[in-house]
């Protein structure tokens, strides 16, 4: 049988779906690209705001224009909060919510051996020791499902802690994937072998809540971190979405001491004032992240050694963000100088705090606002690559070719370019910046 699969959303999202992936092939099913006629579809959905639910509903009604015989799974944030409203889509087959993932693939083989029995009136075995991952159940541990992406050769993000406790005003993510929770640091390190096997040299540690690692298991996100860096076969490491006040001084301290792990952090921030951070329901405040940035970059930036990358997190049109507040962030931005913004404008999800807040901020302005970030985003991005010129670097270059050309990441995440070689793709190759 034929299976074709469609991603929307985040990094972890692409980490579950090529497991979703493995464990089909695993069970003998033909993988093929969305666009073909397949006997099975699994669409891996996204619920951050109203257009992603739009955007998940439209591509299952697409697919089942595609063929309207085939059967589509659906899973992701938005079939835990809406499994109903997706089931009532023509064409949906099977829907899994954030409990469910770990049983995803072995759930859709039972289905097909029911239907399979009814319709021949026999039975057939279906494959041994198949789970949601595709592997042995000792794989899973409770509910947490470990993931990681393998649709390229230099990179994969392993998945290590889905869920969060935190409860901001404004998201969903508590409701959409659970509370926090992890795998233990023998499963990581596992996956990580398993990645190393296949050749590639780059993992991006992933979760909703990264750094709140551990919380099910009694482990440390230090050990953890400490445990991979062993791993033979993987050169670099790099940390997503981590909480400020969970990338600790003494993370940071361990990291300087010479580890795989490279200077390039995702650390979301949400807004640059205290007023709105206290809003949101953040755990810190703008002097506390400010100290956390300079702490990192006394610590691992050097004479002659890469600038820290910080990739940062900010959302305009929270309610209450007058212009003055957002003056405010875009203020505190210049000042604390990150390599990238992702700015998102908030949206209004039906059951959050911020959904009854007064204050709400016209869509015409957050779309104003986002641009203005924007802007300060590209500006702040080029003054990072020049700071950086003439520094030694270490460039993973990727096998991808386009226009003839190949390009990697240096150990600090500035994007390089170069005729292609194919003798150097999935090599570290150092250079002159």
């Amino acid at each position: 049988m034929k299976i074709a699969f469609v991603t929307l959303g985040c990094k972890l999202n692409y980490a579950e779906t090529s497991t979703y992936e493995r464990g089909f092939l695993r069970a003998g099913f033909e993988v093929v690209p969305w666009r073909e006629a397949a006997d099975l579809y699994l669409v891996n959905t996204c619920t951050v705001t109203e257009t992603s639910n739009s955007k998940s509903r439209s591509e299952i009604r697409k697919l089942h224009r595609i063929n309207p015989e085939a059967r589509i799974i659906v899973t992701g944030c938005y079939a835990q909060l809406k499994p109903e409203e997706i089931r009532a889509i023509e064409g949906v087959w099977k829907v899994f919510g954030a409990e469910e993932k770990a049983s995803l693939v072995s759930a859709c083989l039972a289905g097909l051996e029911d239907e399979l029995t009814s319709a021949e009136g026999s039975s057939r075995s279906a494959p041994e020791n198949v789970d949601g991952t595709g592997r042995r159940s000792e794989e899973k541990t409770g509910n947490v499902f470990g993931a990681y992406s393998s649709g390229e050769r230099t990179r994969s993000f392993l998945k290590v802690q889905d869920g969060c406790d935190n409860f901001c005003a404004y998201c969903t993510v508590p409701y959409a994937r659970g509370r926090s929770r992890n795998i233990p640091i023998c499963e990581a390190v596992r996956m990580a072998r398993e990645i190393a096997a296949k050749g590639i040299k780059e993992i991006v540690l992933t979760g909703v809540n990264t750094g709140d690692f551990g919380r099910t298991t009694g482990e440390s996100f230090l050990d953890l971190l400490k445990a991979l860096n062993e791993v033979e076969g993987i050169e670099r490491y790099r940390i997503s979405s981590i909480e400020p006040n969970l990338l600790t001084e003494e993370t940071i301290d361990w990291i300087e001491s010479g580890t795989k792990f490279q200077p390039h952090f995702h650390i979301p921030l949400q807004t640059g004032t205290d007023i709105q951070l206290q809003r949101m329901g953040r755990k810190y405040t703008t002097e506390y992240f400010e100290r956390k940035l300079q702490y990192i970059r006394e610590k691992l930036e050097a004479p002659g050694r890469p600038k820290v990358f910080f990739g940062i997190d900010v959302m305009v049109g929270l309610p209450g963000e007058t212009e003055e507040l957002f003056e405010g962030t875009k203020a505190f931005l210049e000042r604390i100088r990150p390599a990238f913004i992702h700015i998102f404008p908030y949206s209004k999800r039906p059951g959050t705090p911020a959904a009854i807040m007064l204050g709400q901020v016209q869509e015409s302005e957050k779309s104003r606002r986002v641009k203005v970030l924007e802007e300060l985003c590209s500006r702040l991005h080029s003054e990072f690559e020049q700071e950086n010129r003439g520094l030694r670097m270490h460039v993973l270059f990727e096998s991808s070719e386009k226009g003839g050309m190949m390009s990697g990441y240096t150990e600090n995440y500035i994007r390089v370019s170069r005729p292609y070689d194919e003798a150097l793709a999935g090599k570290i190759v150092e250079i002159d910046l």
